[in-house]
């Protein structure tokens, strides 16, 4: 029961760091929690699709596709406070130019958003919102299902970039310091089994989806492992913006590798 107690904190730590949702008061915080709640990325990635498909379907209800899909991204950025972007907004600040290492990870600890940054947001949100559209015009189902799928399997990647690489960043001055260490097998591993999970529910529901998926499968493997091939080419490791530009790439390769096959599956 302890042990079951535990890992509900985790989850609920987990929420509490990369959503606005609240927390019950009893959840309590621990340090070292912030690195052990990662096996549960992937869940509240899940949770965040749900969210984001929630507003997508009801607000096509009202508007065309493309209001919808601009305001389903809306709707995850505010729940997410924009943490994952903000990271991929300062890797391109601070990987965008031919700097060295340690200009690099200094530009990254920068507030401000830099010309590399700007770009890099606009061309993301852009990439993604006609990526939802193209495939809602496809299939609307597929389209939804898409959107809570690479919210969970881009929240995935971190986890891998966790135990698979160093930290690159001066761990003793990070802002989550608990992330700088390195995470467990288990913890993959447990990622890895909720994804999936929720990979058969999809192929249970449309087995026409399955080519879709491998292909997704696949593309959201090869751009972490190239994510992670940059990183310590240029950094030695990652750092916690490393993490957050790493989900948002996934994300989108996710669904421009749906979106290709689309016609195999529709």
């Amino acid at each position: 029961m302890r042990h079951l107690l535990h890992q509900v904190r985790l989850f609920f730590i987990a929420l509490q760091f990369f959503t606005r949702c609240p927390v019950p008061a009893w959840v309590g915080f621990e340090p070292a929690w912030l690195q052990q709640c990662a096996r549960y990325f992937p869940v509240v990635g899940t949770l965040v699709g749900l969210f984001a498909a929630a507003v997508l379907w009801a607000a096509s209800w009202i508007w065309p596709a493309s209001i919808a899909v601009g305001l389903s991204i809306a709707a995850s950025v505010w729940l997410t406070g924009g943490f994952h972007e903000d990271g991929w907004a300062d890797t391109c600040d601070g990987l965008g130019g031919a700097v060295s290492r340690e200009k690099a990870l200094l530009i990254m600890k920068d507030s401000r958003i830099g010309s590399y940054g700007a770009l890099g947001l606009i061309l993301m949100l852009g990439l993604k919102a006609a990526a939802l559209l193209a495939l809602l015009e496809a299939d609307p189902h597929l389209g939804l299902a898409a959107l809570v799928w690479a919210h969970s399997a881009s929240r995935l990647a971190p986890v891998w970039l966790m135990s698979a690489s160093a930290y690159a960043g001066d761990a003793d001055h990070a802002k989550a310091k608990p992330l700088a260490t390195q995470a467990s097998s288990g913890t993959l591993y447990f990622g890895l089994a909720w994804l999936l999970l929720l990979s058969g529910l999809m192929a249970a529901y449309d087995s026409a989806w399955v080519p879709g998926l491998c292909a997704a499968w696949v593309a959201g493997g090869a751009a972490t492992l190239a994510m992670q091939s940059w990183l310590e080419r240029r950094l030695g490791g990652y750092t916690g913006d490393n993490l957050g530009a790493t989900q948002q790439i996934v994300e989108l390769v996710i669904l421009l590798s749906l979106l290709a096959l689309v016609g195999v599956f529709t």
